[in-house]
């Protein structure tokens, strides 16, 4: 188990946070009533109302026929994370957090991860390039002995994915860098921030890896939006329940410029220290997306404990704030011991409105071996009136 941990793990953020990361977050200033009220009119006028949510049956489709396919048994058979950002030459790439790949029974069943004693090959990240309706999973090492695309430093560490951006047609992807500190099953936790640079042309291992601002006890890694001439970053202070939005901006396309951090008194500041609570709510993935006049943030409703419902907020401004909650779609795979989680957009993949994705899971590890779809992305088509 050093080695190896179970698809459950990521979850461990979602269900006890980050137990073991010293808060530091500045703490929201109180807003008075009246201008909350003046606030939420205000955000009212910028706000798309959900209309409708329904299966996207091209991505449904294309992901399951892959996925089933045992043409290769080096490739993508289920993962989480599910980030997605769409290269030069119109080419997708999917960025993955926990990864197996391998065969898929005629039963719909896989086997057990190699170091259980089965075949199937656990990464804790990998990519797919979607092109012309058909995918391709891109790891490191070889078909024998695949390896992650951003590789740990050591057996005590891994990297989970964040949002992607591209800078200068250089691909850069938002990792959290974890680390074990004992023999116990929940005995890991957060360490750090990095950005990882990838040459379009060259995936499967990153050109240079930089840290990010990692000070305050957030993840800086939920989502990432291109507005304005800046890039707004989106992170969550998890402590378990609640759960923290902040917001970050960067001048320009990359992530390697001067960062500033939205302060409670909603001015920016150089220092991650003052960064705020800018809302609860959100999940450790989450989105804000411009649609027509205003934008939307898509989450998972984290101010109940395993929530099926994934629900959207409004603001006029990409740095909120985001009111006017709206019910948006429950996940029905929710169920006995499986969930759903970490709902969020994919403003540029093509579709009736915005593409919204989510996550499926187990409590009980076995049955990611007994029935291959739990452990898959699902993906929506939500329209706006």
């Amino acid at each position: 188990m050093t080695r190896f941990r179970t698809a459950l793990a990521p979850l461990a953020i979602t269900l006890i946070g980050l137990a073991a990361q010293p808060v530091q977050a500045a703490p929201p200033k109180p807003v008075p009533v009246v201008q909350e009220r003046q606030v939420a009119s205000a955000a009212s006028a910028c706000a798309p109302t959900v209309r409708s949510a329904s299966t996207n049956a091209r991505l449904t489709s294309l992901f399951t026929t892959y996925g089933n396919d045992n043409s290769r048994l080096d490739d993508w058979t289920g993962a989480d994370g599910t980030y997605s950002l769409k290269l030069p030459g119109g080419k997708e790439l999917w960025v993955f957090s926990d990864t197996f790949l391998g065969r898929v029974n005629p039963d719909g069943s896989r086997p057990p991860v190699v170091e259980e004693g089965g075949t199937t090959v656990f990464l804790n990240n990998s990519f797919a390039v979607e092109r012309d309706g058909r995918l391709a999973t891109i790891h490191d090492g070889t078909p024998a002995k695949p390896a992650a695309v951003m590789p740990p430093r050591d057996d005590k560490h891994w990297f989970w994915a964040g949002d992607a951006t591209l800078a200068g047609g250089v691909v850069e992807v938002t990792y959290q860098e974890y680390e074990r500190f004992g023999t116990g099953a929940w005995d890991w936790r957060w360490h750090r921030n990095v950005v990882a640079r990838f040459a379009p042309g060259r995936l499967n291992r990153p050109i240079s890896v930089h840290d990010l601002p990692s000070g305050h006890g957030v993840a800086w890694a939920s989502g990432i939006l291109k507005d304005g001439g800046y890039t707004y970053v989106y992170g969550v202070e998890d402590l378990g329940s609640p759960k923290y939005m902040h917001v970050a901006r960067v001048k320009g396309q990359s992530l390697l410029g001067q960062w500033e951090f939205l302060k409670a008194d909603g001015t920016w500041s150089a220092s991650e220290a003052d960064s705020a609570r800018i809302m609860s709510g959100v999940a450790n993935e989450y989105s804000v997306s411009r649609v027509g006049d205003g934008y939307v943030l898509i989450t998972h409703d984290t101010t109940e404990a395993l929530s099926p419902n994934i629900v959207a907020y409004s603001a006029c401004s990409p740095a909120g704030p985001f009111t006017g909650k709206q019910h948006v779609y429950t996940t029905p795979e929710t169920s006995g011991n499986v969930f759903t989680y970490n709902a969020h957009a994919h403003p540029e993949v093509d579709g009736p409105g915005l593409v919204v994705s989510y996550n499926v899971n187990s409590f009980v590890n076995t049955d990611h071996y007994r029935d291959v779809t739990i452990y898959r992305p699902r993906f929506l088509d939500v329209t706006f009136g």
